[in-house]
């Protein structure tokens, strides 16, 4: 896996929420502050321990680097930023029902869109799994050289 550059000033201007298109548009949004503890618990569950511990780093910056993706009263997906560290994207999470719908690609929109409103030039994926995803949604492009990255010598505990 590897780390991916983002051009955020190459993302048009406007609010995260006009980023967000089609069926998607009215499900995606930042928490409100009851929804903390459930959406930490949902990504542990879904996701595990790492993404949760990122989660809870997300929710509790100031404004919220968390967005999430509903479908009536279900929570389907989440994306955050500045949780591994500032200026980094991800992790990003949909359920496997919901992949293939659009929910991750209006995720990312949305923080890329929230990150470039905080006055971020770039944005860095780290450790990339789905590089094609990257590719096509945000234009993303590796950074050579980039594996382990942030992630050399973290503290797995019991996987």
């Amino acid at each position: 896996m590897t780390d991916m550059l983002i051009k955020l000033y190459d993302l048009p201007d406007g609010p995260a929420e006009q980023h967000v298109t089609g069926p998607a548009a009215r499900l995606v949004r930042k928490p409100i502050g009851p929804e903390h503890d459930a959406i930490v618990a949902w990504v542990q569950q879904i996701f595990g321990a790492r993404w949760a511990s990122e989660a809870r780093v997300a929710l509790t910056n100031r404004p919220v680097s968390l967005f999430i993706a509903m479908q009536g009263a279900e929570l389907i997906g989440f994306a955050c930023y500045d949780a591994t560290a500032r200026g980094c994207v991800g992790p990003i999470g949909v359920q496997d029902a919901a992949r293939g719908s659009g929910i991750g690609a209006a995720l990312l929109r949305a923080t890329l869109a929230d990150m470039r409103a905080s006055g971020y030039g770039y944005a860095i994926a780290g450790a990339v799994g789905p590089k094609d995803f990257f590719s096509r949604v945000a234009g993303a492009t590796d950074i050579a050289d980039s594996t382990p990255g942030l992630y050399a010598g973290m503290f797995r505990g019991q996987d």
